[in-house]
């Protein structure tokens, strides 16, 4: 793609020192202030009521969420949305319905695109499809000029597919596959790692192609990051019940210890499950995996086999399966847990993600696909948060043990944790 095309797509075409066109994109920027201010308003007004025991306001105001800009038809336009605090405990967020947290914050076409293709835009109506958001600045999507794009995109996943990962040292790892639907007769299953540095940054280390979750599939994309300097692995690999993964990771990293994630466990459990009675299954598994140490979780596993085994069999027959395996997460720090007893860093991210998932002619290549998949997760992981209770990594990364989540000196701390 030529620089010309990149600066049509990247830039407003109206130039910044235009006085008109800065005092309307001022005037933007107040007018959509002033409407998310009355939506806060509104928001604050319906917990007016909510009062702490001194009789102060439960829900306050606290300040802004960081600037972000607008693409408007005018060009790009700065705003912030105003957050709120519960003093109470309560969890209460605002929200602006005027703009919302993912496609409304897209920064460039480089995100739009991806987007709009994985809900099912074909190439040629890209132009009508960006009018809206873009205005005048959609008059460069051509279906030539977007071709062309993805072409540059796929370039660009081809070249980080075979970067060197030398200098890379990862202490968790989040592992799944995640299917979708490309053509009339075939069906893609993305192949992702997370991972997480020693200082406490979530970092995407593959997303490739498999046909299936199988050994083979999964070694060969293990043994592509070996390949490549990754040779020491994660302290912990946080993943689904799928046998092929667990299989290559062992041989290609034998160090590595496994945790299966509990919300692909609960799935599997309350499916051979009637509706009636999965809301209370779905508790008792709770109490299991939130328990504050294994001890506690042992017991809650038992109580819950004993009270469901009789009348539902297939389900705790599946929610004995790798017992220990989901009990794992206990001898790491207990800031941790909340990070790695779930592949929730996937899971969350591919619900932005949203691939397709209805079969039509115009779905397209496997290869398209993974690459608008891998631009929107690079876009995503510019706003991923450091990990809570970072610092107690580099413990984890020297071997320091932990009981319950909390560290073990000796013998006797051991004992009381």
């Amino acid at each position: 793609m030529t620089e010309s095309t990149l600066s049509v797509l990247s830039q407003p075409e109206i130039e910044e020192s235009a006085p008109l066109h800065a005092l309307l994109r001022e005037g933007a920027r107040e007018l959509i202030a002033k409407a998310v201010e009355a939506e806060l308003a509104g928001f604050l007004d319906a917990f007016a009521e909510h009062r702490l025991e001194d009789g102060r306001r439960a829900l306050v105001r606290n300040g802004y969420l960081p600037t972000r800009t607008v693409q408007t038809g005018i060009g790009e336009v700065e705003v912030r949305v105003p957050k709120v605090r519960d003093r109470s405990g309560g969890g209460a967020v605002f929200r602006s319905e005027l703009l919302p947290p993912y496609l409304k914050r897209t920064r460039s076409v480089a995100e739009l695109i991806p987007w709009l293709y994985l809900k099912g835009v074909s190439t040629g109506d890209y132009q009508d499809a960006l009018a809206a958001l873009l205005g005048d600045q959609a008059k460069g999507l051509s279906a030539n000029t977007v071709s062309r794009l993805k072409q540059k995109w796929l370039e660009e996943h081809r070249a980080w597919c075979q970067r060197n990962l030398s200098d890379r040292r990862y202490v968790y790892w989040w592992v799944d596959g995640v299917y979708s639907n490309v053509r009339l007769d075939d069906r893609l299953c993305l192949l992702v790692v997370i991972g997480v540095t020693e200082h406490g940054h979530k970092e995407l280390i593959a997303v490739e192609d498999g046909h299936r979750e199988s050994e083979a599939s999964w070694y060969e994309v293990l043994a592509g990051l070996r390949a490549r300097g990754l040779t020491q692995g994660p302290k912990l690999a946080v993943g689904d019940g799928a046998l092929g993964l667990w299989k290559a990771l062992s041989k290609l990293y034998p160090e590595t210890e496994q945790q299966r994630c509990w919300v692909h466990k609960t799935a599997n459990v309350l499916e051979k499950l009637p509706k009636s009675m999965q809301p209370k299954v779905k508790a008792a598994l709770h109490e299991i995996w939130m328990a504050e140490t294994r001890e506690d979780a042992h017991t809650a596993f038992e109580r819950t086999l004993k009270r469901f085994e009789a009348k539902y069999p297939k389900a705790m027959d599946c929610l004995a399966k790798d017992r220990d395996v989901r009990l794992t997460f206990y001898d790491y720090p207990a800031e941790h847990w909340v990070h790695i007893r779930t592949t929730n860093p996937i899971e969350s991210t591919f619900a932005t993600v949203r691939l397709r998932t209805k079969r039509s002619r115009n779905c397209g290549s496997r290869e398209t696909t993974l690459t608008m998949v891998f631009k929107l997760l690079e876009s995503a992981q510019k706003r991923w948060k450091r990990i809570k209770g970072f610092r107690k990594l580099e413990l984890v990364v020297n071997n320091v043990q932990f009981c319950n989540g909390v560290q073990v000196i000796d013998q006797s701390d051991r004992s009381a944790a």
